[in-house]
Order: C-alpha cells, then structure tokens, then sequence
C-alpha cells in the first residue's frame, strides 16, 4: 500500500477530518490534502507526528513510516532478549500481586505469555493441547474440548471474545464457529460482561480487567496485555482464596513449568 492511501484510510477510520488532523500534527490542511493526493512527499518527522498523532499502534506507525519510505522507528524485541528482562521481571511480580485471583498475560494474537497458577482454576478440564505457554487463551476460552462447556453464559462471553479479534479473522472466523446460536441473557453486571465458570470449587463470577504498558517505546512490549479476572462476589472471592500459589511463567517455546 502506498503512502498517501494508508495514511487517508487511517484518518477516515478514525473519523478525523483532513483538518483535525492537520491541526493535530501542527501542518496545514492544505499540505496534508497534498500529501494524501501524492502531489507532496512528507519527510521522515512529518510521518511520525502524523502517526502519532493518529495514536496508532506502534506496529502501525512503523508501517506507516514503511510505507513512506523510510526505517521503522520503533524497535520489535523477542521477550527472551536481554533487554526486555526488566519487563519480565515486571511480568512476573504483577502476576504473583493479583494472587489468588487468577491472571495473564497475552501477546497481540491471544497467545499465552505467563499466568499465575490461580489461572488452572479457569483452564481445568480443557484439553492439554489448548492450555500453557504458547497456546491461544480465545481458542481456550471457546473452543468445545476448552474451557466453553463450562461457561454458564456462554452467548454473551463469546461476543465478548469475538468483538476482540478484530484483527485476527482467520481466529475469528474459527471460533465464531464454535459458538451456538444463543440468545444473550439480561444476566449481567450493568457496568461489564462478567464470566459465569462452573468450577471444582463451584460456580464462579467473575469480572475482567486489562492492563498495557502504557509508556512503552517497543513494539511487543506495547503489545502485551495483562488480563486479570476479579471476583463478583463473596463466593466467588472465597472459592479464588483456596486456589492461592505460586507464580509459573514462560515464554513461547519455554517449558511452562507448574502453569
């Protein structure tokens, strides 16, 4: 895709006028009707504030930067390089701060970065191949042989799943599969989506939380996200207390210890 067509289609899907943005990224309408025309070529600070201003996501803005010609400026680690270490150590101590209320955290596709071990409260029963390190946590949660026959709302959970994936067709194409065709409850909170699990410890209510790293400067770290479910109720918060323990985290392709 070149340039001038990415950054209009951006702009429009985020429902800014060409002065709106202008005036956000300190231009000119009339300059920014140029350069989405291919009739002026932005330099490389003119993209970046244009991204920024846009507030994309620091994969996009690369791509945008890409698109323009130039290097991408924001950089993309692997979770096992030395220089994200600090963040795994965060990971860590922020799981094991939630205990015994169940958490995780996720990469940009679902896929399981680290849980605490108040975590196998939610996956027990699921079938190996879809629990652990690696694993994709949507698929968990809808896919028949997971963690679905257990959910007692399932209707409203699984819209709550699917309208996350909108990224991900493919993924949601699949799991949208899996889901009945139900009629959503008036069963909920009034203020969030919450999670009726039936569990060894009886039926759970619980309500969902996310967390980003929001200073972050680094591709996949800004991609993370950490999900942790809270307690609706007494029961509910008594049932988690008994599940409390240690924290077992891994990285894809690691060993996923006691998770």
């Amino acid at each position: 895709m070149d340039f001038s067509r990415a950054l209009r289609e951006r702009r429009t899907r985020r429902h800014l006028s060409q002065l709106d943005l202008a005036l956000r990224a300190g231009t000119t309408q009339r300059h920014l009707s140029f350069i989405e025309s291919g009739r002026s070529v932005p330099g490389r600070n003119m993209v970046v504030r244009l991204a920024e201003s846009l507030e994309l996501p620091l994969r996009e803005r690369n791509e945008l930067l890409l698109a323009a010609g130039y290097a991408p400026a924001y950089p993309e680690s692997s979770l096992d390089d030395p220089v994200l270490a600090p963040v795994r150590t965060a990971i860590d101590h922020i799981l094991r701060g939630y205990l015994p209320y169940p958490a995780l955290v996720v990469d940009r596709n679902g896929d399981l970065i680290a849980a605490n071990d108040a975590f196998g409260l939610i996956t027990e029963g699921a079938a190996p191949e879809l629990v652990g390190p690696g694993k994709n946590v949507y698929r968990l949660a809808l896919h028949p042989d997971g963690i679905a026959p257990r959910i007692r709302n399932l209707a409203e959970w699984a819209r709550h799943i699917l309208t996350r994936l909108g990224h991900l067709e493919e993924l949601r194409e699949e799991l949208a599969g899996y889901v009945p065709d139900l009629e959503p409850s008036a069963g909920q909170l009034g203020f969030a989506v919450p999670l009726h699990l039936l569990s060894s410890r009886g039926e759970l209510h619980l309500m969902t939380t996310v967390t980003t790293f929001a200073t972050a400067v680094d591709v996949t770290l800004a991609e993370l996200k950490l999900e942790a479910f809270l307690p609706v109720d007494p029961a509910t918060a008594g049932a988690l207390q008994a599940t409390a323990g240690p924290v077992s985290t891994a990285t894809p392709g690691q060993a996923p210890g006691n998770m």
